[in-house]
């Protein structure tokens, strides 16, 4: 049996005067007086670990990313926080002027709604740059892309290329295209595009597991299936990764073309050990907004000729639906436009989930709703997966893509939680930062970390405890965990985030949180010093 006494620690106000935990085997079998708890182990064998007075919260769980690609976009250029076009392109000019002619050059990250003027590169200054590479850069969202001209004829798109039933192409006034790659439009670029091979499939899962942990972060929920391109892949990286000593807990989320396989291999959900587990089937109905591809009931305010993109029919919701609850799966459904949700809710209204099932569906994103929404998605056996950081990222500008008649309910948080629907909460990295302390200042404040006002519809903040809660207790009942971690308690596992300040007394602390050790099964998997 392995025991250890971690000692010297500011654990949450609840515990009093507690400063000490003992972990057996990856369980916590006490709290309390750090004296105490060393006398009471005193004759057996147990080590000690002195966290000299930081504070420790139960471990940080990040509840919706993309592991793989986040841990593939430490190689790819990375235009997060670029504030201008023209930075933009000098970037990628510079990774042309090294880039063997021929080779694709990959970016992503990029939000013109930060740039003044909003305006992306357009086609033409792609080709600028480079005629001798093919560009295709993905915007911040995941659902939209800008690609140079060669990138186009690879792809065999010409002129002439329908749009399909799921996805476009910008074209100019004159019907030229633009550049622009909208939603399943961009399958032609990524079939002609080198596909990983397993050891870079492998490292970048492994650079994704050291990342979180270095932020503090002791377990995820993720889909990586789009990447791996196999549930077996999946299954062997996670276990090879274990097996070399890397301590981190993973849900996965199964995306829905993949069912077959899943079918085949007579997996479930729920199914796996402390390490991996099995979770919902994932598929998505819309979009997003930054691209304008988020399904609404109404036109874009701001493009009166859009109401957004439907990934499926309603019907072929239903069916995927129907595959899953066959298999035994819940349903994990990204909807962000309220059309979106009309279509997600009746999904799940068509198909209930039995009572039995030993995972919730999960509603992810839940970005523009509405007061019927709401009252419908309080009668299911749902969890609404949230991404607080998409605040900061999305605000000011998303009220001018929704306008004031839908503002009630953006990015309503605090709504939700009031009406009783559980939350978990994530970032949806890469797509957005994985520090989990960036997620937490934008649910207390509503503002980008550079701003000093109340905060975008102030009325939807949250305390810190809830913001707190949304990444341990919250992400443990959509794992269906809820009796197994989220807190620190006896019975529970023993993870931890351990870090270098009190984070409840003033919100702008969340910034400057610098993790001294992350602790997941009773063991440190991540130290600072």
């Amino acid at each position: 049996m392995t025991t250890i006494l971690y000692k010297n620690g500011k654990l949450p106000s609840r515990h009093g005067a507690a400063d000490a935990i003992v972990a057996e085997n990856g369980l916590i079998t006490a709290v309390g007086n750090g004296k105490e708890l060393a006398l009471q182990l005193a004759g057996g064998s147990y080590s000690t670990v002195d966290w000299e007075g930081a504070h420790v919260l139960p471990g940080l769980v990040d509840s919706h990313l993309h592991l793989g690609m986040h841990g593939m976009k430490l190689d790819m250029l990375d235009f997060t926080g670029v504030s201008s076009k023209e930075e933009m392109l000098r970037m990628i000019r510079e990774r042309a002027e090294v880039t063997p002619a021929g080779q694709w050059i990959l970016g992503l990250g990029w939000n013109e709604n930060e740039f003044s003027p909003a305006v992306a590169p357009h086609i033409g200054e792609l080709d600028e740059i480079t005629d001798r590479h093919p560009v295709f850069l993905t915007r911040t969202c995941f659902h939209a892309y800008l690609g140079n001209s060669e990138a186009f004829r690879r792809a065999g798109i010409t002129e002439g290329t329908p749009d399909f039933t799921s996805g476009a192409y910008g074209r100019s006034e004159d019907g030229r295209l633009n550049g622009w790659v909208y939603e399943d439009a961009s399958a032609p670029f990524m079939a002609v595009q080198p596909a990983p091979d397993y050891a870079a499939k492998k490292e970048a899962m492994r650079r994704g597991y050291l990342d979180a942990l270095a932020h503090g972060i002791t377990a995820v929920h993720t889909e990586d299936l789009r990447l791996l391109d196999s549930v077996e892949t999946m299954l062997r990286i996670h276990r090879e990764l274990k097996e070399e000593g890397l301590f981190f807990r993973t849900h996965q989320l199964l995306y829905n073309t993949y069912l077959p396989e899943v079918e085949a291999l007579g997996l479930h959900a729920g199914q796996g050990d402390e390490w991996l587990r099995l979770g919902a089937v994932k598929l998505f109905t819309d979009g997003a907004i930054g691209g304008r591809t988020a399904l609404l009931e109404q036109p874009y305010s701001d493009a009166p000729h859009t109401s957004g993109i439907a990934i499926y029919t309603q019907e072929q919701i239903h069916e995927i639906t129907a595959a899953a609850r066959r298999l035994g799966f819940p349903i994990a459904v990204h909807a962000i436009g309220d059309a979106a949700a009309h279509m997600t809710l009746t999904a799940m209204e068509h198909a209930p989930l039995p009572m039995s099932a030993a995972l919730p569906d999960r509603f992810i994103h839940a970005q523009v709703l509405n007061a019927g929404l709401v009252q419908r998605m309080k009668k299911l056996r749902l969890i609404a997966d949230v991404q607080p950081r998409f605040v900061a990222s999305d605000f000011p500008w998303v009220l001018d893509r929704v306008g004031n008649e839908r503002r009630d309910y953006l990015y309503a948080w605090n709504k939700l939680l009031s009406a009783g629907i559980p939350c978990a909460g994530g970032s949806d990295a890469p797509i957005e930062p994985i520090n989990p302390f960036l997620g937490l200042h934008a649910a207390v404040t509503r503002r980008k970390p550079e701003e000093t006002h109340d905060g975008y519809l102030p009325g939807e903040k949250l305390s810190v405890e809830e913001a707190v809660g949304l990444f341990t207790s919250g992400s443990a009942v959509a794992a269906g965990e809820e009796h197994e971690r989220g807190a620190i308690a006896p019975g529970r596992w023993a993870d931890f985030t351990v870090i270098d300040r009190d984070i409840h007394a003033d919100p702008q602390e969340l910034l400057q949180v610098k993790v001294q050790m992350t602790v997941v099964n009773g063991q440190v998997a991540y130290s600072a010093t």
